[in-house]
């Protein structure tokens, strides 16, 4: 029991989490007064999600998970599933964009909202924000984020410093876990800028990447990689024996994110498609060469026999 009452620790995070809720429910109560009774139970619905993944993010980096990870490498894993994958997943899926853009009475809203979309001195900002939610972009960053925070010499700094720690190494995996699923949910009112081929590529090269990261630490290597473990008081575990651990549950905690998120979009592209063999022929390819046989029109020579 001491493994959950003990260890809890105050981080500047929860100043920013409940600010954002109380943002949050200011822009849901604004909108309500012009919203039908259904608008405002989905956004309600929504909200439980997003509120999910901030509890989930708190629970991740305050509770005592925090304090045994940096004792303990496969907690550390765990962590790093949770606030890189699973937070986002939660957030992207309540799709807070909206109720905290209404924070703003609406003046300011609308002022702010021609300075970012028509001035002439913000058009940086808005190549900057179609480059970040460029669904390739967005892949490339949640697998280099993920490699990157696992190579050695980050890792250790990451451990040895807080601010580094807690706000450039879980900062960049809520952040690039959010731009991430942002291309496989639509989440309000943004929507994928892929299809469901896209999407499934984009699921099994990041799982198949975090497979190889984890044989990387577990298989093809006789060492523990990181001196942070090496002699921490009170731990008997070995730190290569950690390590082996934690790569395991990298591999197969892996799946717990990857397998729903593939039978997801394949139920979505059922109901777009009409039918499993359409989507198989729009994986295989086979839609496109179908199509353009439908399309291209018959020859003389056809008609005539």
């Amino acid at each position: 029991m001491n493994y959950l009452t003990h260890h809890w620790a105050f981080d500047p995070m929860i100043v920013v989490v409940v600010a954002t809720v109380v943002a949050h429910e200011v822009g849901l109560t604004r909108l309500a007064g012009h919203s039908t009774e259904r608008n405002r139970r989905r956004r309600r619905r929504r909200s439980y999600r997003f509120y999910g993944g901030l509890v989930l993010l708190l629970s991740a980096i305050v509770s005592p998970m925090d304090y045994w990870a940096s004792r303990y490498f496969f907690v550390h894993m765990i962590e790093h599933i949770i606030i890189a994958f699973f937070v986002p997943m939660l957030i992207v899926g309540g799709a807070p964009w909206i109720p905290l853009l209404f924070v703003l009475p609406v003046r300011e809203r609308r002022r702010l909202g021609r300075y970012l979309f028509l001035g002439r001195s913000t058009r940086w900002l808005r190549a900057v924000g179609r480059f970040l939610r460029n669904p390739w972009f967005a892949l490339a960053l949640m697998n280099l984020v993920m490699f990157a925070w696992h190579v050695p010499s980050l890792f250790d700094l990451a451990e040895r410093n807080q601010f580094v720690h807690v706000w450039l190494m879980h900062g960049s995996f809520v952040v690039a876990g959010t731009l991430f699923w942002l291309q496989i949910y639509p989440s309000a009112p943004m929507k994928p800028a892929k299809g469901p081929v896209w999407k499934i590529g984009a699921v099994l090269v990041t799982n198949g990447l975090m497979t190889m990261l984890a044989i990387s630490m577990s298989i093809l290597t006789t060492v523990s990689w990181y001196s942070i473990y090496a002699h921490v008081p009170g731990v008997t575990l070995s730190p290569f024996a950690d390590q082996q651990i934690g790569a395991a549950i990298l591999w197969v905690c892996g799946d717990f994110w990857a397998l729903p998120t593939l039978a997801i979009v394949i139920r979505r592209a059922i109901e777009t498609e009409g039918s499993v063999g359409s989507v198989i022929d729009r994986l295989t390819g086979r839609a496109s060469s179908l199509d353009l046989t439908i399309s291209t029109p018959a020859s003389p020579t056809d008609v005539t026999g």
